[in-house]
């Protein structure tokens, strides 16, 4: 029965305001359908795959590249090296013990330094010295030799008298075997200033003096003076004498005194001790350790030779 024409076209206008989303849905359901014939490719075998996958591999890998070096394969011996000599080898080995050793020595030579400063500044005392200080004497041309006089460089002083039987004789021996060694040492510069002050003026004069001091070594400077003047400068140095009472004229007598060498630095103050216990070489260690110690802090020394 054929539609009239306003069934028609109520029929269309229904049809028309179906949303497009629904005609999608039923074509992915149609699409999905069981019923609906699609052509399928037949699925690869296992091996087939796997050698696909080398394939793909082989020519994906053809086109990477590196910028390393080429580095040969390494040998069975230098496997077996690597692993005897282990992370360290024998040049690291050698440079530890060397670095340790120039450490150890380092640390030893800058305590002895700060320990002979130490003892040096304690020498000094507060105010006054505890040990030298200003002096008269004369030297052995009968010039005026003061406290001053022995400032610009080291200065090595010993108590004692030429009429001394054995002990002063062996410690002059020794202060010779000193100045030679410091020169020496020092790369023959004239470092040390070498004194000898009586305890004996009464008979000690200069005469006497030159002659006894030239058999132990010519640099040696002789000081003498007045019986008050020597008093006093022992006593400035710590320095024990003593002479027999009532002595007679030309009557032969010993003076008792301290056996010491007096180390005192270019400013005229004390340092050191050397006493019978040292010998040239422990004693030429010890002054030249303050040389190189005064040297070091950059003063001044003098080096010519006294005249």
């Amino acid at each position: 029965m054929a539609l009239s024409l306003p069934s028609w076209s109520r029929t269309l206008g229904r049809a028309s305001r179906i949303p497009l989303s629904s005609f999608h849905r039923s074509a992915i359901e149609i699409s999905q359908s069981p019923f609906t014939l699609r052509s399928r490719t037949r699925p690869q075998p296992l091996s087939s795959q796997l050698s696909n996958h080398r394939l793909h591999h082989a020519l994906t890998s053809t086109r990477s590249f590196s910028t390393s070096p080429f580095r040969p394969a390494r040998t069975i011996a230098q496997i077996k090296a690597r692993h005897s000599t282990g992370p360290f080898s024998w040049k690291a080995a050698l440079l530890f013990i060397i670095t340790g050793a120039s450490m150890i020595v380092y640390f030893r030579y800058e305590k002895a330094r700060l320990q002979r400063k130490r003892i040096a500044e304690m020498s000094k005392g507060v105010g006054k010295p505890k040990v030298g200080g200003p002096f008269v004497l004369k030297d052995l041309n009968g010039n005026e030799f003061t406290h001053e006089d022995l400032k610009g460089k080291y200065s090595f002083v010993y108590f004692g008298f030429t009429h001394c039987p054995d002990i002063c004789p062996d410690e002059l021996d020794k202060m010779a075997a000193i100045i030679d060694k410091v020169k020496e040492a020092a790369g023959g510069a004239s470092v040390m200033r070498p004194v000898f002050i009586t305890c004996d003026p009464a008979r000690d004069t200069p005469e006497v003096l030159r002659k006894y001091l030239r058999e132990f070594h010519p640099d040696i400077i002789g000081l003498t003076g007045t019986y008050e003047q020597i008093k006093d400068v022992c006593k400035k140095y710590r320095v024990y004498f003593s002479t027999p009472e009532n002595v007679k004229p030309g009557e032969d007598y010993l003076v008792d005194h301290s056996i010491y060498f007096y180390l005192m630095d270019p400013e005229g103050d004390f340092v050191e001790c050397i006493g019978r216990q040292d010998t040239p070489d422990s004693a030429t260690k010890v002054i030249m350790a303050h040389i190189n110690d005064w040297k070091r802090d950059g003063k001044p020394l003098e080096t010519t030779p006294d005249p």
